[in-house]
C-alpha cells in the first residue's frame, strides 16, 4: 500500500505544476475499510481557484487551435496510459473509496474508455451547410469550443466521473479545472499525472482539492472567463450551483440524484431478474445514482423473487475493498453508515420486514450488512430518497398501469429497470416511464457510446455518446451567399 501511495501526487495541479504547500491545513483522506487515515492532500482556497482560471485562460487559445487529430492522439495516449496503470488505479480506488476490488477494476476499464471514445469523437466534429428556404442566403453551422470549464465530480466513481468530463472537454478544445470530492482525491491526482505523462500541455487540465468547496467553486463561477459547469452530485448541491452559475449565465450540465425503479413483471425470467437486480442494486455496494432504489415485484411472484434475492444478498462476502475475495465493501464514511441505518429503521418502523441484514457490522470501518426488506410501504423514507447503500427494498404491485404511476411518482428521473419477456410490454413501459435511461432486461446500462443523463430533477444535458462532446461546444451560425 505504501508503495502505491508514494506514486500518487498529493498537491494541487495548476498550470502543469504540483503545489503541495498552500499555507492551509491539509485534508485527511480516509480508508473506509478501516476508518484510518491513508494520507493527506493539499487544500485550495480562493486564490488557487483564481490561479487555475488564469492557467486555463492562458492555455485556452493554443489548445482550441490544435488540430482535431492532435487532440485525438493525446486522448488516445491517455487511454493507453490508464490501461497500463490499470491495477494501480483499481487498488487506489479501493483504498480511498472502499469499493470491492472487482468493482474498482471494472470502473477503471469504464473510465479509460471515455478517453478512447472521445479520442475518436474529436475528429468527428461536423457542422452543417444548407440553403435558407427563401433562397436569399446559405446557412453555415459550426461547432466551436465553449471555453474554460469547471468540472465537479463525486466520490463514488472517482475515476469514471473525472474522465467522463475531462475527455469530452479536451476533445472539444476546452481547457478545464477539475474539483474532485475530498473523500476520494487521490484517483483524480493520479489521472492528472497520467494526463501530464500523455503530453497534454500545461494549463489545459488543472485539479484543485479543497476542504471548503464554496471558496473554490464560487470564485471560479464568478469569473466571466469561465463558460461551462459540468457537475455530478446530489440534486440539492446541483440546485445551489445552478443559482451561482446563473449570475454569469454559464452553460450547465448537471448529472444529479436518482431514485431508480426496478420493475419485475410476472412473466420475467426470475433467475435473470435476480441477477440483474444484484448488478443494478449492488454495483459499488449500492453507492451509485443509478442503483436500483425501489424494487417493484408483481405480487404473484413476490415471495419467490424475495427468497432468491435474499439468498444472493445474504451470501455476499463483506470485507475490505482491496481484498480480492470481497464482494461488498464498506460505505464511504460514518455519515453514510448512519444515514443508511436510519433509512432501514424508518422502513421497519413503518411495517417493512427484514429478510436479511438490516444492521451495521461490528468491525473497523463503515460496514452495513447487505440487506433485503420485504413489504416496504410507499410511506418509507427510502422509497422517496436515495439509499446509497446495500439495501434492497421490495414492493409488491398488481398491474402495469399501477407500477408505471408509482415508478413516476418521484422528482427524479435518471434510470429505470424493467424485466419482462414480453417485448411489446417492455417497450411500452420504457416509453411511459419518466427517466432519461431505461435498462430493459439488463441490470447495467452505462456505456461511453450511449447518452447518460436524466429527466426532471435528475439533471440537465447528457454525458457520453456524441451528445457528450456537444455539451462543451457552442453552435455558431454564419449567414452568407455566393453565386
Amino acid at each position: 500500500m505504501d508503495d502505491l501511495l508514494n506514486k500518487v501526487p498529493t498537491g494541487l495541479y495548476i498550470d502543469g505544476q504540483w503545489i503541495k504547500d498552500t499555507g492551509r491545513e491539509t485534508i485527511n483522506v480516509l480508508n473506509p475499510s478501516t476508518g484510518k487515515v491513508l494520507t493527506n492532500v493539499a487544500n485550495a482556497g480562493a486564490e488557487h481557484a483564481s490561479q487555475a482560471v488564469d492557467a486555463a485562460h492562458r492555455a485556452a487559445g493554443n489548445w482550441a487551435s490544435t488540430s482535431p487529430r492532435e487532440r485525438s492522439d493525446l486522448l488516445r495516449r491517455c487511454y493507453d496510459l490508464m490501461m497500463e496503470q490499470h491495477e494501480d488505479l483499481a487498488q487506489l480506488i479501493s483504498l480511498e473509496n472502499g469499493k470491492a476490488l472487482s468493482d474498482a477494476r471494472g470502473e477503471v476499464t469504464y473510465a479509460a474508455e471515455f478517453f478512447r471514445w472521445f479520442s475518436e469523437e474529436a475528429v468527428r466534429i461536423r457542422g452543417d451547410i444548407g440553403s435558407a428556404p427563401s433562397g436569399n442566403n446559405q446557412i453555415i453551422v459550426q461547432y466551436q469550443p465553449i471555453g474554460i470549464s469547471l468540472l465537479v465530480t463525486p466520490w463514488n466513481f472517482p475515476a469514471a466521473m473525472a474522465t467522463r468530463k475531462i475527455a469530452p472537454a479536451l476533445a472539444a478544445g476546452c481547457t478545464c479545472i477539475l474539483k474532485p470530492a475530498t473523500a476520494t482525491p487521490l484517483t483524480a491526482f493520479l489521472i492528472a499525472q497520467i494526463v501530464e505523462q500523455a503530453g497534454i500541455p500545461a494549463g489545459v487540465v488543472n485539479v484543485l482539492t479543497t476542504a471548503k468547496a464554496s471558496d473554490v467553486t464560487d470564485t471560479i463561477l464568478a469569473d466571466p472567463r469561465v463558460r461551462k459547469l459540468s457537475f455530478t452530485g446530489s440534486t440539492a448541491v446541483g440546485r445551489l450551483l445552478l443559482k451561482k452559475a446563473a449570475d454569469q449565465v454559464i452553460s450547465c450540465s448537471m448529472e444529479l440524484g436518482g431514485n431508480a425503479p426496478f420493475i419485475v413483471f410476472e412473466d420475467a425470467n426470475l433467475e435473470e431478474a435476480v441477477e440483474g437486480a444484484m448488478l443494478a442494486k449492488m454495483r459499488n455496494g449500492g453507492e451509485a445514482c443509478t442503483a436500483a432504489n425501489r424494487i417493484y415485484v408483481h405480487r404473484s411472484i413476490e415471495d419467490e423473487f424475495a427468497d432468491l434475492l435474499t439468498k444472493r444478498m445474504a451470501a455476499l462476502e463483506v470485507g475490505e475493498g482491496n481484498s480480492s475475495s470481497t464482494e461488498c465493501g464498506p460505505v464511504v464514511d460514518q455519515a453514510a453508515l448512519d444515514k443508511v441505518l436510519q433509512l432501514v429503521d424508518d422502513a421497519v418502523a413503518k411495517g417493512a420486514k427484514v429478510a436479511t441484514g438490516g444492521k451495521a457490522l461490528q468491525r473497523e470501518g463503515f460496514y452495513v450488512a447487505p440487506t433485503v426488506l420485504k413489504n416496504v410501504p410507499d410511506s418509507a423514507d427510502l422509497v422517496n430518497e436515495e439509499i446509497f447503500g446495500p439495501v434492497a427494498p421490495l414492493i409488491a404491485f398488481d398491474s402495469e398501469e399501477e407500477v408505471i404511476a408509482r415508478a413516476n411518482k418521484t422528482e427524479y428521473g435518471l434510470i429505470s429497470y424493467v424485466y419482462t419477456q414480453d417485448l411489446s410490454r417492455g417497450m411500452r413501459v420504457a416509453e411511459k416511464i419518466e427517466s432519461g435511461m431505461v435498462a430493459l432486461n439488463r441490470g447495467l446500462a452505462s456505456d461511453p457510446a450511449a447518452p447518460f443523463g436524466g429527466m426532471k430533477q435528475s439533471g440537465l444535458g447528457r454525458e457520453g455518446s456524441y451528445h457528450g462532446i456537444r455539451e462543451f461546444m457552442e453552435v455558431k451560425y454564419i449567414a452568407t451567399q455566393w453565386g
